[in-house]
């Protein structure tokens, strides 16, 4: 009995020492938080301002004090020893803080060029020319945190032409480093004794990616598409190496390349159950493909809006049986507002239907949504950079003016797009001149429009209904549309 007592007595002991020693963890700590508070806070501000980077000298004293200060509160040395490092360091990050305000009005246009670089992530792509930009700034600093102002702007100068540097070598490492290798790539393989022609392609497309970031480094729509196409050539110019190669060894006869090039052709063919005939060249067939595909989407844009009309036939049919069970008795007094907005979209789809047969499919492609009738003018095209309607496209807006004439009272908005190509601005403006212009021309040749019913707005590159990577693309994207918006008469909403 005495040993358990003993041991009982033992087990006391050891609880009222653990907690113990968790109350004074505890104490510690919350000592700790009211100790450095002050200078948490200091830091905080200091680290907010960026004083690490603008103020580098007094921001690193001030954290030499706070790390000694820290060191000796966990070794548990004398507190006002450690109050004092805490005092000298607040006095350091608020003097650092004050120091980048400063820093920030003296190195405006460093400080922007830094910020610039980063985005394009120098430190990854242009590491050397990073770290160089980075000293120099950080020489910049400390000069003017001695006050020494005409040597500090002068280093801060030098600085923001590296960030400038790193900033353009990263932008290039990003979009041109994977072809540079691959083009290395192709030389070592003697490339160009197989396939010159892709090869050259692909040299002279890279040039003139790099050119195009060299001019303009902030606009890299263009640029990132010749990269990507200089990119695609190399690789296709690899492949037609390789490909060449292997005809080579295998001593295949050049009869036998023509017809395996045809192959993909006749197996495309037999899916859509085209007949694919190879006597008069392969233009032909991929002529009869071209225009089987131009069917096919034809057919799929009249399957689509003729399921939208149906789908709203549908949506006004069961409303309309709604109303008259909600209204039975009463229904014949009056023609109900449901009836009419029945009426007036079978009067739509009917001027819809007249209004698509005004134009070939080389001159504008014509859609609805839901009861505005959209006139796409593939055939209406401009000079780089020009809003001037020439004269060969005056038959083509004659037919707009007829189609617009189908539906009487309503109400006209001109759109103009762009492609991505160009500043987003440059492309704004562009695509509200040329707006401006078609409703302009409208307006001069139409009697009966006022200049109340029609309106023009630019949207620019913002609008795509196309892949811009692509030529096709771009050009499609590069359009004005004639959004025709009918008055529903006798419809309240």
């Amino acid at each position: 009995m005495s040993s358990n007592k003993q041991v009982n007595r033992m087990i006391r002991i050891l609880s009222i020492l653990i907690v113990a020693m968790v109350s004074l963890t505890v104490n510690a700590q919350d000592i700790k938080t009211s100790l450095f508070k002050e200078a948490n806070d200091a830091m905080q501000m200091a680290n907010k301002s960026q004083a690490e980077i603008l103020a580098p000298q007094n921001f690193s004293k001030g954290m030499e004090y706070y790390k000694d200060a820290e060191a000796n509160f966990k070794r548990g040395k004398n507190l006002d020893d450690i109050r004092k490092k805490l005092k000298a360091a607040i006095a350091y990050f608020n003097k650092a803080t004050d120091a980048t305000r400063l820093a920030e009005v003296t190195f405006v246009s460093a400080i922007k060029s830094r910020s610039d670089a980063l985005n394009a992530e120098a430190p990854k792509f242009s590491k050397n020319e990073w770290s160089k930009a980075s000293e120099k700034f950080a020489e910049a600093a400390s000069k003017l945190e001695d006050g020494n102002v005409n040597s500090a702007k002068k280093k801060a100068g030098e600085a923001e032409s590296l960030f400038r540097q790193a900033e353009l070598d990263a932008i290039k490492a990003n979009y041109l480093q994977e072809t540079w290798n691959l083009l290395e790539q192709a030389d070592k393989m003697d490339v160009k004794d197989r396939a010159p022609k892709t090869l050259s392609r692909a040299q002279d497309l890279i040039k003139k990616a790099e050119k195009e970031l060299n001019g303009n480094r902030y606009d890299t729509d263009l640029a990132r598409n010749l990269a990507q196409q200089a990119k695609y050539e190399a690789k296709h110019a690899i492949y037609l190496n390789n490909y060449i190669k292997q005809t080579q060894k295998r001593k295949v006869s050049d009869e036998e390349v023509f017809l395996n090039a045809e192959l993909p052709l006749q197996r495309i063919a037999s899916e859509m159950d085209v007949l694919a005939e190879f006597d008069e060249g392969i233009d032909k067939a991929t002529d009869k493909l071209v225009a089987k595909i131009q069917s096919y989407q034809d057919s799929l844009s009249h399957l689509s809006q003729l399921s939208a009309d149906l789908n709203q036939q549908n949506t006004d049919l069961n409303a309309r049986i709604e109303e008259l069970e909600a209204q039975l008795g009463t229904f014949a007094q009056q023609q109900s507002e449901l009836q009419k907005k029945m009426e007036v979209q079978k009067k739509i789809r009917e001027q819809f239907q007249q209004v698509e047969k005004m134009f070939s499919r080389e001159e504008a492609r014509v859609l609805r949504e839901g009861s505005d009738v959209i006139i796409r003018l593939v055939g209406l095209n401009f000079a780089s950079g020009k809003s001037v309607i020439e004269p060969r496209y005056f038959s083509l807006l004659t037919k707009v003016q007829n189609a617009i004439g189908t539906f009487p009272g309503s109400h006209i908005v001109i759109e103009g797009h762009t492609d991505s190509f160009g500043s987003d601005q440059l492309n704004l403006n562009l695509s509200q001149e040329r707006s401006a212009a078609v409703r302009q021309y409208l307006l001069a040749n139409m009697r009966n429009l006022s200049a109340e019913q029609i309106e023009s707005v630019g949207y620019g590159e913002s609008q795509p209904i196309a892949n811009n990577e692509t030529a096709e693309g771009r050009t499609k994207n590069r359009r004005i549309d004639i959004v025709i918006r009918p008055e529903l008469l006798g419809m309240n909403n």
